[in-house]
C-alpha cells in the first residue's frame, strides 16, 4: 500500500481487520461515519471485499408479508400502527392460512430467497402460538425458501416451540441504541427487546435484528448498536432508513444523504462481517439514484414494501440487482 493516500489505506485497513474475523475499534468505526475527508468509494469497495468473502456477489431478496396490521397497544413513536399515532392504517386481524400460502408462492415464484411473516402487537398468546407453530410447519412443507416470524416479545418456551416447527429466523429489532430507547417508547423497554432476542438464540434459532437510521441519533449511537448486534450474533441485520408515516408522532426529521445511508452500511458489513447487512426500509426514498451502490455492503434486500410503505416490486428490485453486476441468490441453490 505504499503511496496510496492514508484515507485509502485506511479502508483497506478495514476490510483486512474484517477478513481477519477482528473487530475495528470504535474510533475506526466513528471515522467511517463521520470523516468528510474518508473518499466513499474506496470505503465502498473495503466492504465489497468482506462481502465478498462471506457471500460473493449473491444478493438475497426478502418478501415481507404484514399479516396482521394495527391492533398494536405499544406507542413506539416512528410507527404509523401506534397507540400514539393519529395516522389512518388499515387494520385488520391476522390473514387467512390459505391466503398467506397463496401470497408465499408468489413471493417464491417472484424470486425471494426469504419469506418473512410480520404481525402487529405485543406479542402472540399461547392460542396464537399454536397457529403460528402450524403455519410455520405448514410453509415449510411446502416451499423450498426460508420463513422469518416477526411476532412481538416472546419467550425461550415459545421460541422452542417456533423452531421445532421449523422457523428459520426469528425477527425483532433494537431499532435504537440503549440510550435512546426511552425516546422512542414507554411501553416496553429496549431491555425487553434483547431479552425476546436472547430466547431466540437460547433455542437455536437465528437471529434477525436491526435498526432504523434518521430518527436523532448520533454517529455514536449507531456504532452502539452494530457492535450491540455483534455481540448478539446476529445473523440477519435489515438496516433501515427513516421515513415519515403519516399519524406517527416521531414526526418529519432531518433527511439522510445517500452517503450516510452507505457509510452507515458500510459500517454494520465491518462490524458484522460475516451477517447477512439488508437494505431494508427507507432504502428507495433514502439512497435515491445511488440505491445500486448498498449492494457493495450489503448482500440483502427487501423487495415489493413493508409494513405501511410501498417499495420497488421484485422485478425492478432483480433488475438493479443484475445491471449492478451481481446475482440473485436462490435457496435452491442450497440444496
Amino acid at each position: 500500500m505504499e503511496g496510496m493516500p492514508e484515507s485509502n489505506r485506511f479502508c483497506q485497513q478495514l476490510a483486512a481487520t474484517a477478513l481477519r474475523g477482528e473487530q475495528i475499534n470504535r474510533d475506526q468505526a466513528l471515522r467511517v461515519l463521520t470523516d468528510p475527508e474518508l473518499p466513499l468509494l474506496p470505503l465502498l469497495d473495503a466492504a465489497l471485499q468482506v462481502r465478498r468473502h462471506h457471500f460473493g456477489l449473491g444478493v438475497r431478496v426478502h418478501i415481507l408479508n404484514n399479516v396482521q396490521n394495527g391492533l398494536c397497544p405499544e406507542d413506539c413513536n416512528y410507527c404509523a400502527q401506534s397507540t400514539s399515532s393519529s395516522g389512518a392504517v388499515p387494520v385488520y386481524r391476522m390473514k387467512s392460512d390459505e391466503t398467506i400460502l397463496e401470497e408465499a408462492r408468489r413471493a417464491y415464484d417472484s424470486g425471494a430467497y426469504r419469506y418473512c411473516l410480520v404481525l402487529s402487537g405485543r406479542g402472540p398468546g399461547e392460542e396464537r402460538m399454536e397457529h403460528l407453530a402450524a403455519l410455520v410447519q405448514r410453509l415449510k412443507a411446502t416451499l423450498p425458501m426460508e420463513v422469518c416470524l416477526s411476532a412481538g416479545f416472546i419467550d425461550s418456551g415459545q421460541a422452542a416451540r417456533l423452531k421445532q416447527a421449523g422457523l428459520d429466523r426469528y425477527n425483532h429489532n433494537l431499532n435504537t441504541s440503549e440510550s435512546r430507547y426511552g425516546t422512542i417508547c414507554h411501553t416496553h423497554t429496549y431491555a425487553d427487546r434483547v431479552a425476546t432476542l436472547d430466547a431466540a438464540r437460547s433455542v437455536g434459532l437465528e437471529v434477525c435484528s436491526g435498526l432504523i437510521i434518521g430518527m436523532g441519533e448520533g454517529p455514536e449511537e449507531i456504532v452502539e448498536v452494530a457492535l450491540t448486534l455483534n455481540r448478539l450474533d446476529a445473523r440477519s441485520i435489515p438496516v433501515n432508513f427513516y421515513v415519515h408515516a403519516p399519524g406517527a408522532a416521531l414526526g418529519e426529521q432531518r433527511r439522510l444523504t445517500p452517503e450516510a445511508c452507505l457509510r452507515a452500511l458500510c459500517l454494520f458489513r465491518f462490524l458484522n462481517p460475516s451477517a447477512e447487512v439488508r437494505a431494508a426500509g427507507g432504502r428507495e426514498v433514502n439512497l435515491r439514484s445511488l440505491e445500486a451502490l448498498a449492494l457493495y455492503p450489503a448482500n440483502s434486500l427487501f423487495a415489493e414494501g413493508y409494513l405501511n410503505t410501498g417499495g420497488h416490486g421484485a422485478d425492478k428490485t432483480i433488475q438493479m440487482i443484475q445491471d449492478a453486476g451481481f446475482t440473485v441468490e436462490r435457496i435452491d441453490e442450497h440444496e
